[in-house]
């Protein structure tokens, strides 16, 4: 029997009648791109970077070195899942297959509600760095919620037409970012060429030693938030059991490297000023402008196609977690269905951006009853709905590296490895612990101290919830991961 029909006897199979996105639509350099498009290098270092360096200091690219093994460890997880069960659930079936109905729809609903928080960000964010970009061109002055929402709209008719549209119009959009963030990074380099030193990479230069580079690390993680994308796209990719993992390791891989370029071109064109890097509102952007005027024009456009390429390939393979997880009845059924002619997760969609625009109005609302209109900001907003979705996914990743063992152990034993299925996904769940305890300690500013409390509630929803659908539903931990990519 081959490598791609090798499933246990012991799961279960897809009903005939099952609702199925247009499978073989993608290669793996097709899903690779949208992975990387979905991280949005230019869009997340552009908005983060300062942050760290607040944080860590000069030597924040050290973080980045730290976030990148944690993400790889996430990597072997998602991987080893991929090659056994390959599915557009995503973590969601793995869990579900691991521990049964009751984890799968609480998992369901907290990477629903992680991934939609933080995709809310990218929507603002779309709008608001055009509205940056044109304030500074044009003198322009439109309120950014105007082009979010025709980014946006623009968007989804993209997605509806097609998974192998959209998606290559996202690789398309990583494609530019990435010639052009090589292209500044290298020319800050050389145009700062006198102040070269390993600065950025001793760890002497971290703000407080273990603690600072802690204290940087979630927000290093956040980088590579959307390193799982080709997971959620395996039902439509080919041989998925192959391109899947090969798909994440090259993605995290280059991210990496990317990074670590880029943060080390930064430090140096702030000539190791930690303090002014921190106080730039775009040290990128700051760092180009440096250069010669047409180079930091070129970094606002890779910007504003790394938050279009985002926008795109995010809605695109989160939206299709919870497509899955309404097919196989996790959530209303409604949402698990399929456009007839083009086999686009149409529902799913409008519900990701629904809920997402719904997020967005309500946190608009509650800084204006709360008097702090002078925070409604796209970028405020960014790093206040990043924090709070980052917290929920860090918690479905910890649930994925814990089901791992299980899984091999309870399907597949005759393959169980101590290294991949054990070792490192406990090394895994390590690694996450750190960010989550940095982003839930107490003490920290408002609005970001009641965000653990946020999540602890969605949590707790979530079990509850759980609960009663599966004793409504006896049988939906039998459907759960019955829907496999390649069968």
């Amino acid at each position: 029997m081959s490598e791609a029909r090798s499933v246990p006897f012991t799961e279960s199979k897809a009903p005939e009648s099952a609702e199925r996105l247009h499978r073989g639509a993608l290669r793996l350099i097709d899903i690779s791109a949208s992975t990387m498009a979905n991280i949005g290098p230019a869009y997340s270092f552009f908005f983060s970077f300062g942050l760290i360096v607040v944080t860590a200091g000069i030597a924040a690219p050290l973080t980045i070195v730290a976030a990148a093994v944690a993400v790889a460890l996430l990597g072997n997880t998602l991987s080893q899942f991929s090659r056994a069960h390959p599915s557009t659930g995503g973590f969601i079936t793995f869990v579900g297959k691991t521990f049964g109905g009751r984890s799968a729809v609480t998992t369901a609903l907290l990477a629903g509600a992680g991934y939609i928080i933080a995709i809310s960000s990218v929507l603002v964010i779309s709008g608001g760095f055009l509205s940056i970009m044109l304030n500074y061109y044009l003198g322009w002055n439109v309120p950014w919620v105007i082009f979010s929402v025709l980014l946006t709209a623009g968007a989804m008719v993209m997605m509806f037409r097609g998974v192998a549209v959209s998606t290559k119009l996202a690789g398309f959009f990583f494609g530019f970012e990435m010639v052009v963030l090589l292209i500044v990074a290298i020319a800050a380099l050389i145009k700062n060429g006198g102040h070269l030193s390993a600065a950025p990479f001793n760890p002497k230069n971290i703000t407080h030693g273990f603690s600072g580079l802690a204290a940087g690390f979630p927000l290093a993680v956040y980088l590579f938030i959307g390193w799982e994308n080709s997971a959620a796209l395996a039902e439509e990719t080919g041989n998925p059991r192959r391109n899947v993992p090969r798909a994440v390791f090259m993605s995290i891989a280059l991210m990496a490297v990317t990074y670590l370029l880029l943060a080390f071109s930064t430090v140096i064109g702030f000539h190791d000023n930690g303090t002014a890097l921190g106080n730039a509102s775009i040290p990128f952007i700051s760092v180009a402008h440096g250069v010669a005027a047409g180079v930091a024009f070129i970094a606002y456009l890779a910007g504003m196609t790394s938050t279009l390429g985002v926008l795109i390939a995010a809605v695109n393979s989160q939206c299709r977690l919870i497509f899955n997880a309404g097919r196989e009845g996790l959530l209303p059924r409604w949402i698990g269905r399929v456009h007839p002619t083009r086999l686009t997760p149409v529902n799913a969609i409008i519900t990701f951006i629904a809920i997402a625009t719904v997020i967005i109005a309500g946190w608009a609302l509650g800084h204006l009853i709360g008097g702090s209109t002078g925070a409604l900001s796209a970028q405020n907003y960014f790093n206040e709905s990043g924090t709070m979705g980052t917290i929920l996914i860090l918690v479905v990743y910890f649930l994925a590296n814990l089901a791992l063992p299980f899984y091999y152990r309870k399907y597949r034993p005759s393959e169980f490895n101590i290294v991949k299925h054990a070792v490192l996904p406990v090394l895994g769940m390590a690694a996450i612990a750190v960010p989550v305890y940095y982003l839930s300690k107490p003490g920290q500013s408002d609005p970001y101290d009641w965000f653990p409390y946020m999540a602890l509630g969605i949590v707790v929803v979530s079990v509850i919830y759980a609960v009663l659908l599966t004793r409504r539903d006896p049988g939906l931990g039998d459907r759960v991961g019955s829907i496999i990519a390649d069968e």
